[in-house]
């Protein structure tokens, strides 16, 4: 493991802080949701309570190395001005004479932060020269990024080997610790609810907890696809099936009989001949689905089956919505499993939520924050949970 935030000794000096401030922005370049930012604050006020002076630095969106000024972290800045008593400086980029300056000057107890440092292409290409003018600013270096973990990028990897004095922050550390214990040493019964699209991006992931899990409930999109595959043959009608993953999909269901794992799948739906707040919806037993038919939601029979399942459970591991939850008519799969994992949090059951659309669900139905954890990365969690080497954790043990 790497050194923790409360191994350095931070007085009077400048931390170099990677936080994930990849937020999202609405029109008028106002902050809409600020979890992200919030999850950021215990390594921020820990650093500064201990005297130091704190540069932070981020991405925003993919500006491929171009000044976009609708990429600017501006909005960030005035963002967390509200949210901590320091006073919060913005530097016009994150290189150069008069960042350095800025760095320079910066007083402990204070913050600046950086602007966009996708801004330069140097930055995912893991630019070595890059990577040294970032390092330039401070004397010790911290990443509490995780959302960026999975990438080897100069602000997160190649910048590591510039500092003596560097360590993992609060949130870095929180993350590695559920995500890793979740796996390896689970209360049990251990259920993980996968939903979403596509199988694709989570094979992996599905090989892994097949080793694992006591249940395994497949919900959203991407049940079709295991449907449609031998020995079941369903015929889904117009849902979306991943022809080219089949074959990944029957494995998957022999690996989870031969290791005695409950994998359950949808047994109705709810269906519709589009998406669109006006689709009229239908509620029909996989097997009615008519060709022109798409299945967006899990039907009210699954909810049942996996709710008793959940309710049962000592850790829950959920990724991946259950249908097109942004739909009005096809979120109630969604609603339902969220509300669930509130209730069992409340009797000591440890969930776990694996960022990315299954986050953005809890906001939406208002349950941010009931359960026990949710991941401020998906890319990250799903690599770290398919147990994957994340580049920005090992860089921070010396590792190349």
């Amino acid at each position: 493991m790497p050194k923790h935030i409360q191994d350095l000794d931070v007085k009077g000096k400048r931390v170099f802080v990677r936080a994930d401030y990849n937020v999202p922005l609405d029109s008028e370049s106002k902050v809409t949701d600020d979890f992200r930012i919030q999850a950021s604050l215990p390594t921020i006020e820990y650093l500064l309570k201990q005297g130091a002076a704190v540069i932070l630095a981020s991405h925003l969106g993919r500006p491929k190395g171009a000044v976009i000024p609708e990429m600017s972290l501006a909005p960030v800045a005035g963002c967390l001005a509200e949210l901590v008593q320091a006073e919060v400086k913005f530097a016009p980029d994150c290189i150069g004479q008069e960042i350095e300056k800025l760095a320079a000057d910066l007083q402990p107890g204070q913050i600046l932060l950086l602007e966009n440092l996708r801004f330069h292409a140097e930055e995912t290409n893991n630019d070595s020269e890059f990577s040294k003018q970032l390092a330039a600013l401070a004397d010790v270096f911290v990443n509490d990024a995780f959302g960026t973990a999975h990438r080897a990028h100069a602000s997160n990897v190649g910048i590591t080997e510039h500092f003596q004095e560097k360590a993992a922050g609060f949130l870095l550390m929180k993350e590695i610790e559920f995500l890793v214990q979740a796996i390896e040493s689970p209360q049990r019964p251990f259920t993980v609810v996968m939903g979403g699209s596509k199988v694709s991006g989570k094979i992996d992931l599905l090989k892994r907890l097949a080793e694992v899990a006591d249940n395994i409930l497949i919900g959203g999109g991407m049940a079709f696809t295991f449907l449609s595959a031998p020995p079941l043959n369903h015929n889904v009608g117009a849902s979306l099936v991943e022809e080219n993953r089949l074959q990944f999909a029957s494995d998957v269901i022999d690996l989870c009989l031969s290791k005695g794992v409950n994998l359950v799948l949808p047994s109705d739906c709810i269906a519709g001949r589009e998406i669109s707040e006006d689709a009229k919806a239908q509620e029909l037993p996989i097997r009615a689905l008519e060709d022109d038919l798409m299945g967006l939601d899990i039907g009210r029979r699954t909810v049942k089956s996996f709710e008793e399942i959940i309710e049962s459970s000592k850790t829950v591991l959920w990724n991946g919505p259950m249908g097109v939850f942004e739909v009005t008519p096809f979120q109630q799969g969604t609603q339902a499993i969220a509300q669930k994992l509130c209730e069992i949090t409340k009797t000591g059951a440890t969930t776990i939520v694996g960022g990315g659309d299954s986050a953005a669900a809890l906001k939406k139905f208002g349950l941010a924050g009931c359960v026990t954890h949710t991941s401020t990365g998906g890319g990250a969690s799903l690599e770290l949970l398919s147990g994957i080497d994340l580049p920005a954790f090992e860089a921070l043990k010396g590792a190349k």
